[in-house]
């Protein structure tokens, strides 16, 4: 297994992707909407890309809710934005954590009706007045208690489908002023705020399987580099501090924050300590160039690559079907003003 997840461009494998894969050997593969028509064209794809591989490679997806998520209506419920959530905790913190677990179930039986084993959650950014909207409504509070026990509500959910959560953007993307699949942010909060507020909820969740970095310049820990090909801010913030010793995935490394070639930006973040580099677009150029500087996996990385291969194992053996209207009929109950369409 190389250190690597990668995207494809279509709905279905090209031949020269098909190829590629089978020779690049990648950790797993992510979906997007360029991806997705239907359940059964997903599940396709989905079994097309292990076959590539020769195993059962995690699938990735953001199937967030409100802004992002990839399958949409009308094949696919609209799920509401993580805001909601914590609106409903400021009335009710017990019905507003069952709620999000009763909305994660429902996203995990969509997801593994599809052949897809991975979403990108819980998002455990902290949200912050005068930060830039990439962020917003996808951030469950302003609190990071909160953020933390509804993203623990939201992991379980997700689990309890037999989908593995990624959480995300550690150490911490809700200060960022500009968006980061644009330009590179800047955040010079003093270590100390940082601590109490935006690491906090990644340190309540450290035992999760999977994270992934933020493509964020924090100037009192590393003004040069982002933390995703910071040593400094992966090895004390993301290691030590936050005590997080799962699969560190990248963020898209062709994302516009970071400047650098993609082969240096790759090499830069597993040098710095990403377990693997997410590569997102599908484009084979680039994705060659990625994949020239991303070695089979080994060591500590290749552990921790394992583990979340044996954690998948354990939940997709535990999971129980869901019975979808069950589900349906408790989340419209629990949110009461939300009801989901279909």
């Amino acid at each position: 297994m190389r250190s690597l997840i990668l995207g494809c461009a279509g709905p279905e494998l090209s031949r020269a992707e098909r190829q590629f894969f089978i020779d690049t050997d990648p950790f797993g593969f992510i979906l997007f909407q360029r991806n997705c028509e239907s359940t059964e064209q997903i599940r396709m794809l989905t079994e097309d890309l292990r076959d590539c591989v020769g195993r059962h490679a995690p699938v990735l997806i953001d199937q967030e809710g409100g802004r992002v998520q990839r399958l949409k209506p009308p094949q696919w419920r609209a799920a509401p934005p993580a805001a909601l959530f914590g609106k409903l905790y400021a009335e009710d913190p017990v019905r507003a954590e069952q709620a999000v677990r009763v909305n994660a179930r429902l996203i995990a039986a969509e997801l593994t009706d599809c052949g897809v084993d991975v979403d990108c959650l819980p998002l455990l950014d902290v949200r912050q007045d005068g930060a830039h909207d990439v962020i917003g409504d996808r951030a469950f509070a302003y609190t990071p208690d909160i953020v933390a026990r509804l993203g623990r509500a939201q992991a379980e959910g997700l689990a309890a489908g037999g989908v593995a959560p990624v959480m995300k953007h550690i150490p911490g993307h809700g200060r960022a002023g500009v968006d980061s699949h644009h330009a590179l942010p800047r955040v010079d909060t003093e270590r100390d705020e940082l601590s109490a507020i935006d690491f906090a909820p990644f340190k309540a969740l450290k035992d999760l399987p999977m994270a992934m970095t933020a493509h964020v310049i924090y100037e009192t820990l590393d003004s040069g580099r982002a933390a995703t090909v910071s040593p400094t801010v992966i090895g004390e913030v993301i290691r030590q501090e936050i005590g997080f010793d799962g699969l560190l995935m990248s963020d898209d490394i062709s994302m516009k924050a970071l400047v650098d070639p993609l082969d240096v930006s790759t090499a830069h973040a597993l040098e710095a300590g990403c377990d693997v580099v997410l590569h997102c677009n599908g484009d084979m150029t680039e994705m060659q160039a990625v994949a020239g500087a991303a070695p089979v996996l080994s060591g500590k990385a290749l552990s921790r690559a394992e583990m979340v291969l044996d954690f998948l194992e354990r939940i997709q053996r535990e999971a129980r079907p869901a019975v979808h209207e069950e589900l349906l009929s408790s989340f419209a109950e629990l949110t009461g003003q939300y009801r989901s369409s279909t």
